[in-house]
């Protein structure tokens, strides 16, 4: 498959993410917030983060088109659909399994200096959020978007705007009480998954977020 075109150092990350193949995974492994902060240009956000703008853009310009879907084009319907079902269903199924992984991690491994203290409670905190906001949207915002009065759901689509913050600042502290999700030499093939869990939920959330934040949402108060 042909390499895409170079991208423009003023295209924003949510337009690259929803347009471009690949652009969320590049984006996630560089750090660059694609989700809650995506209208910021691809250069300004190289920028602040410290990465080099052509190395990106060049690993941008490789990144293959093999399955991957524009979300923007697609009927709303179908796109609330695929939310649904590859996003509030997998978190639901993920979380559980992780929060007995970090459990048992900081049990066994008390004594230990790198253990990660606190993560059990953070992402019990983090599941508890999640669900209470995802059934928020499929109680109230999606039927609004589903039946035809997207325009009218200005105040709850905010509403999740400001709770998907909260979410990326979870994400964060995640992130910072397992050391970049990168375990310590000494650990064991439960805190190694565990990490793997994280990083992993941490890609889903975004990608979940950004479809909702930067296609979904505008869409929908168009409609």
């Amino acid at each position: 498959m042909p390499r895409l075109a170079h991208p423009s150092l003023d295209t924003s990350l949510a337009e690259l993410a929803t347009t471009r193949p690949g652009a969320a995974g590049v984006f996630w492994r560089h750090g660059l917030d694609f989700c809650c902060h995506g209208q910021i240009a691809l250069g300004e956000a190289c920028r602040a983060r410290g990465v080099a703008p052509e190395a990106l853009i060049e690993e941008l310009a490789a990144q293959s088109g093999r399955g991957f879907e524009r979300w923007d084009t697609r009927p709303l319907a179908e796109l609330v659909m695929h939310v649904l079902e590859n996003y509030h269903a997998r978190h639901r199924a993920d979380l559980p399994p992780l929060l007995e992984m970090a459990r048992k991690v900081e049990r066994v491994h008390a004594t230990k200096p790198d253990v990660p203290r606190g993560l059990a409670a953070l992402l019990e905190r983090v599941g508890d959020e999640l669900e209470q906001h995802m059934q928020k949207e499929e109680q109230v915002l999606f039927p609004l978007i589903l039946s035809g009065r997207g325009r009218l759901a200005g105040m709850p689509i905010h509403a999740m705007e400001r709770e998907h913050e909260d979410h990326g600042r979870n994400l964060a502290a995640l992130r910072a009480l397992s050391q970049d999700h990168t375990p310590p030499p000494e650990a064991c093939n439960t805190w190694r998954a565990l990490y793997l869990g994280l990083a992993e939920l941490e890609r889903e959330v975004m990608q979940h977020i950004h479809l909702e934040n930067n296609v979904l949402f505008p869409r929908a108060l168009r409609a």
